[in-house]
């Protein structure tokens, strides 16, 4: 009835961003003496480009406050002005409602101005719905999930209600998204290692100093691992933000073995007794296996100190690659086993339907969502606040 064999759904193959090339190492790795476990001093990157300059700048300036709140989590050049006290008005509900804009736009808004006036629910509405939701990057399985199950929600006199159709729609939606709602838990390990992994841009840097401060407020002793060794500046980033908020960051120089690095770390954080290691990565393609290969050597190594680390294997996705971002999910999971996914960038773009096809096809739990910069910002996956941001 719903015609989803002629129906055509997002690119599949949308262009990923471009990564650069890492060279496949060893295992091997030359362990550290037990007295060489503190974090070394990096020397300075020789190009000092304006820039780079420019690019640390504005990230250090997310996490130099708790109150801080800045703009979008995009590149948007709107400014966000809101007072603590404003926040607490608006509440965090009308937030997400505001940072989810474009996708509600999309899909919400368009929603109900298609039911709008209708009083009957028949096929060509059905047939728009399908169209709405596939253009939200809610994906071909999901929308037939979504759109199967209608019927069965709906008592035969409430066909014709508009209203009633789309409670149907949340309920349907809730019930897709609701399993895949599991927050992150920490407490039983010490130190509690989490291991960030994703494309270049997806947000790894930007999400692991939000979940440090987060930490860090909750009062649990937090200690960074700059994995990320290919990158210029990338270390010079974590260590300065880490020196400003005190919290420690272990690292080497730039080029040196992501595996060593992140040893080291785990080797530091037991000493320390830190209640949280967040370790960084360097970006890369999910289609290119040989840094894929890489990947798996990492978590190899740091699993030579114990086989239960590292405790959550968290997949950054940038909400804005939309369909592809289920791909590269899919290839990350296979080559690491991804335990939770933190989606960003929902405040910039239109294809947040997305989350609905990760949930669909992959089951995966989703930790965060992502809407803004500010440190609160990043937020515990709710399904049911998600799902009535995007239709009320």
């Amino acid at each position: 009835m719903f015609g989803f064999g002629k129906k055509k759904g997002q690119n599949d193959n949308q262009q990923p961003l471009q990564s650069e090339s890492l060279e496949t190492q060893q295992d091997e790795v030359t362990l550290p003496d037990e007295n060489e476990v503190e974090a070394t001093t990096v020397d300075k990157p020789t190009h000092k480009e304006e820039a780079e300059k420019a690019e640390k700048r504005g990230f250090f300036s997310r996490f130099s406050s708790d109150k801080e709140e800045s703009g979008s989590e995009t590149n948007d050049t709107s400014t966000d002005t809101d007072t603590p006290k404003e926040e607490s008005k608006k509440g965090l509900f009308g937030r997400l409602r505001e940072r989810l804009s474009r996708t509600r736009t999309n899909l919400g808004d368009g929603l109900g101005n298609l039911l709008l006036g209708k009083k009957d629910i028949d096929d060509d509405l059905l047939e728009e719905l399908e169209t709405r939701l596939l253009v939200a990057d809610v994906g071909i399985e999901a929308t037939q999930t979504i759109l199967d199950e209608l019927p069965n929600r709906l008592k035969r006199r409430e066909s014709d209600d508009p209203e009633a159709l789309m409670k149907a729609l949340k309920e349907g939606m809730l019930e897709l998204l609701a399993p895949c709602e599991t927050p992150l838990e920490t407490a039983d390990q010490q130190p509690y290692v989490i291991l960030m992994v994703g494309i270049n841009g997806a947000g790894k840097t930007t999400t692991i100093g939000k979940l440090a401060k987060q930490f860090q407020n909750q009062g649990k002793s937090v200690v960074l691992a700059a994995g990320d060794t290919f990158r210029a500046a990338a270390v010079e980033q974590l260590q300065e933000w880490g020196r400003r908020n005190e919290i420690p960051v272990i690292a080497q120089q730039t080029g040196a073995d992501s595996a060593s690095v992140l040893y080291d770390a785990v080797e530091s954080a037991k000493a320390k007794r830190a209640d949280i290691l967040i370790a960084d990565t360097a970006g890369r393609l999910h289609t290119q296996t040989n840094l894929m290969e890489e990947l798996k050597k990492v978590k190899r190594v740091m699993q030579k100190l114990d086989n239960d680390i590292p405790h959550e294997v968290m997949l950054i996705l940038d909400a804005s690659t939309g369909q592809n971002g289920v791909h590269q999910a899919q290839q990350f999971h296979e080559a690491v086993g991804i335990t939770g996914i933190t989606l960003t960038k929902l405040d910039g773009t239109a294809k947040g339907g997305v989350i609905f096809a990760i949930s669909k096809q992959l089951g995966l739990p989703i930790r965060f969502i992502g809407i803004g910069e500010s440190i609160n910002d990043l937020r515990p996956f709710n399904a049911e606040d998600f799902v009535e941001a995007l239709l009320s």
